[in-house]
């Protein structure tokens, strides 16, 4: 069967990262009979600078047969920020409702954690983020511009359909694991929507009796991802919370070059998209030394969503072989690697 990848490269290092990605894929898919197709598109800030838009108008319908889209990062210097995020990757996310963001964090042999006690094997998790609602609304707005009474009004909105199926997705995902489930809150402050949250969150985690949960400001979870990241199993989180505790739990982990995310539509209606949490590092983008750990960790991904499991553990054996030796490893991990000695070193091990 063949199965059809819509591949979005975006800037800087992005380019760099899908390539290496797509040379993992190559070797993996070979070895294992599987037929992928790829179609390439150069929506990015560069496009955004000769165009005035990130994608073009018909972006979504043309992206909607595919069975996923792989992304590489977006970002570049002179395009603000809001612009390529809620030119992209935003609109994506919500017209396919991919409203599980998950990002697996574990320490790997050989990488260094900046965590005296996080050692290889004791420190895997998941942060399973909402990833359409939550505080990322587009409800709100800024009124007076230029006057010395202007202000901002951001509205959060927490839905039960949407903060339920978070949850229990987040709850089904720990019974094939650790079975424990923690719950990021804020609800001693913010009076309204984390109360609720915690009370759908609660709800059913009644029906996962099986289930270990605990409750955490997500303050005092923050600190904890820092003194004892061993305890945690499944970490589920609103938008906000997710992305930040995500990412400290990546530097936790020893780099956020590394980290992977998987942006899912659990129901398969729409296409799923996978990308490498890290940005689009202008600083070191064209240098050939970019970290392709967290794309080509994003790609497995994408085969077990795929339904291609046996491929997709055998991308990460190979990432678990190639980090172990400093050679094969890029600088960002304390190695002498680049982009290409990693590429080689996974199709290597692949083959």
């Amino acid at each position: 069967m063949t199965q059809r990848i819509a591949v979005i490269p975006g800037d800087g290092i992005g380019l760099e990262v899908t390539w290496a990605a797509r040379q993992v894929l190559e070797a993996v898919t070979i070895k294992h009979k599987i037929d992928l197709v790829y179609d390439e598109f150069d929506w990015s800030c560069q496009r955004y600078a000769a165009a005035g838009e990130m994608m073009p108008a018909d972006a979504i319908e043309r992206l909607r047969p595919y069975d996923a889209i792989l992304l590489g990062a977006v970002g570049w210097p002179g395009v603000p920020d809001h612009v390529s995020l809620w030119g992209l990757l935003i609109p994506i996310r919500r017209a396919f409702r991919q409203y599980v963001n998950l990002r697996p964090i574990r320490v790997f042999e050989g990488v260094r954690s900046p965590l005296r006690d996080a050692e290889p094997g004791a420190v895997d998790f998941v942060v399973i983020r909402e990833n359409v609602e939550g505080e990322y609304s587009e409800i709100g707005g800024r009124l007076n511009r230029g006057f010395p009474d202007e202000f901002a009004v951001q509205e959060a909105v927490f839905t039960r359909p949407g903060v339920t199926r978070i949850a229990r997705f987040a709850f089904e995902l720990a019974g094939t694991r650790g079975s424990y489930v923690t719950s990021a809150t804020k609800s001693n402050g913010i009076v309204h929507t984390l109360p609720f949250w915690d009370e759908v969150v609660a709800g059913v985690a009644a029906d996962f009796p099986e289930v270990r949960t605990d409750s955490e400001h997500i303050d005092a979870l923050a600190a904890k991802l820092v003194l004892d990241p061993g305890r945690f199993d499944v970490i589920v989180a609103s938008n906000l919370f997710g992305d930040i505790l995500s990412d400290l739990a990546a530097a936790v982990a020893g780099s956020i070059g590394i980290a992977p995310s998987a942006n899912l539509d659990p129901t398969r209606t729409y296409p799923s998209m996978f990308e490498p949490v890290h940005g689009s590092a202008p600083d070191i983008a064209g240098h050939g030394v970019a970290n392709p750990i967290g794309a080509v960790w994003s790609a497995a991904l994408m085969l077990e969503h795929l339904g291609h499991a046996a491929a997709a553990a055998d991308v990460m054996a190979a990432i678990e072989e190639s980090l172990m030796a400093p050679d094969t490893r890029t600088r960002d991990l304390g190695g002498t690697g680049d982009t290409a000695s990693v590429v080689s070193s996974l199709v290597a091990l692949l083959g």
